[in-house]
């Protein structure tokens, strides 16, 4: 393990010395990978710098312990017994680390949710959800931007794709994948009957130019009115855009802008995070092993969470963690369950490793 850590400094240490090079510093393209590749380093030197001061510390102090002035020697075994316990604490922060980090944990995300099984109140909780992501960002201080809506005529949202921009948010938000499952009583509900509904979540890693190239030359660009709920016009100009990238059939239509212009590079950031993760999605079938240490990454229809109104639960059935705060979660109280669902992937990937 030391010596992944010395290896990680000495390559932190020399990525200093070339972001002051004055020809790497005009180069944006090579300053922007080695940022990047700087910020993926700097917790784990912070910690393995306090691991060797407080360890180096500890010998210093076991010195001044046999010092044959009294009051010195106390002063250094009080010392020592405060310093001691902060050691195998550092080593286990350090191992946790050292797992190897998704490429993507730092990135922005396009999220899309959709209303699926049972109709009207699928749609309902597809706005639901939305909502809770929105109070989750504000919990976490990011930012979103709404890129297409489809508004269903009964309320709620069949469909609405937005980006969330800030820190480590695709880290934190890639475990939301998969279809969420709702079981509640409906407000059109005359017998107090539970209905379970359910509406699925796409999160992908917002695409960046040195991630992938994708060319003009092959997207088909069509524009056409905006439309609102029910299908109804909203706008007499053609501002709304769809995109269709021809190799792989991927289409992405965005309304939402104020004007053609915006709406096409809102619907370019959607196609590419969607080129990218399909890009993703095959890397993943192809390591077998690995995926199956990963729990924000598996199928796209599997039930991963259900939301219980009546016993104020939500479950999240990947990892068997149950939460009696539904209430709370719903209003963007959702870092327990992200929480738990971390911790759980960091021991799975430990346990791989030994």
């Amino acid at each position: 393990m030391f010596e992944r850590l010395e290896a990680i400094l000495e390559r932190y240490e020399k990525i200093n010395e070339m972001m002051a090079d004055p020809a790497i510093v005009t180069d944006i393209k090579k300053l922007t990978e080695l940022s990047k590749e700087q910020r993926g380093l700097e917790e784990t030197v912070n910690v393995y710098t306090e691991y060797k001061e407080i360890a180096a510390s500890i010998e210093d102090l076991k010195e001044m312990a046999k010092d044959s002035d009294p009051e010195i020697s106390e002063m250094a075994e009080m010392e020592l017994e405060e310093l001691k316990p902060r050691l195998p604490q550092l080593e286990e922060r350090l191992e946790i680390l050292l797992i190897p980090k998704d490429p993507n944990d730092e990135k922005n995300v396009i999220v899309e949710i959709r209303g699926a099984a049972g109709g009207d109140e699928a749609n309902i909780f597809a706005s639901d959800l939305y909502r809770m992501y929105t109070k989750y960002a504000e919990v976490k201080g990011w930012k979103i931007q709404v890129m297409n809506v489809d508004y269903s005529e009964s309320g709620g949202m069949s469909q609405v794709e937005f980006m969330i921009s800030g820190e480590s948010v695709y880290s934190h938000m890639k475990y939301e994948s998969g279809a969420h499952r709702v079981q509640r009583v409906p407000a059109t509900e005359s017998q107090g009957r539970i209905h379970t509904s359910t509406a699925t979540v796409l999160v992908m890693p917002e695409a960046e130019d040195v991630d992938i190239e994708v060319s003009m030359n092959d997207i088909r660009v069509d524009t056409f009115c905006s439309s609102g709920p029910g299908g109804q016009s909203v706008n007499t100009t053609k501002s709304a855009v769809r995109l269709t990238h021809v190799p792989t059939g991927i289409v992405v239509s965005c309304q939402d802008g104020k004007s053609q212009h915006e709406n096409k590079a809102n619907a370019l950031k959607v196609l590419k995070a969607r080129i990218y993760d399909s890009i993703l999605q095959e890397r993943l079938e192809a390591e077998g092993e690995e995926r199956r240490s990963k729990i924000g990454t598996g199928e796209r229809s599997e039930k991963i969470r259900t939301y219980n109104y009546p016993q104020n639960r939500v479950t999240d059935h990947r990892i068997g963690f149950t939460i009696q705060q539904l209430d709370r979660v719903m209003e963007g109280k959702l870092e327990p369950v992200v929480e738990a669902l971390i911790t759980e992937e960091q021991k799975r990937k430990l346990a791989a490793q030994d």
